[in-house]
């Protein structure tokens, strides 16, 4: 097994803590691990040395004190209204759905006659009496 070392080089006035590394890390990848595209381009293979690698590159924004308040207070009202617009949406798709059913029911008995009258006798089966 091939042990890759990184030196992790600290910049205080980016990352206050190797905390707040760790923290970075996990989150960025999970985010790499559910579809996200990376950032810099890396010679590594796995998602979180990919993650690491960003967060102390600085090609991931790592948010403190009232800047990461404010940040989740603004995720939390994008998050709110997502809900809101998929909520309408679901409320609006019965009326949209229920259309196309009929439609489709009006268009579909049309069909059934037209082969009811195009059908010729001879092609009904009969039933076999023994």
């Amino acid at each position: 097994m091939d042990v890759i070392s990184l030196p992790v080089e600290l910049d205080r006035k980016k990352l206050d803590s190797r905390y707040r590394i760790v923290e970075a890390v996990t989150k960025r990848a999970r985010d790499l691990y559910h579809g996200a595209m990376p950032n810099k381009d890396s010679k590594a293979k796995k998602m979180t040395t990919v993650a690491l690698e960003e967060v102390l590159s600085g090609a991931v924004r790592v948010l403190s004190g009232e800047a990461a308040i404010k940040a989740k207070e603004k995720a939390g009202k994008l998050i709110y209204q997502d809900m809101m617009d998929e909520a309408k949406q679901k409320a609006s798709l019965p009326e949209e759905v229920t259309k196309i059913e009929k439609e489709l029911q009006i268009y579909l008995q049309g069909k059934e006659e037209d082969v009811d009258e195009n059908t010729p006798e001879w092609s009904t089966p009969e039933k076999n009496s023994q």
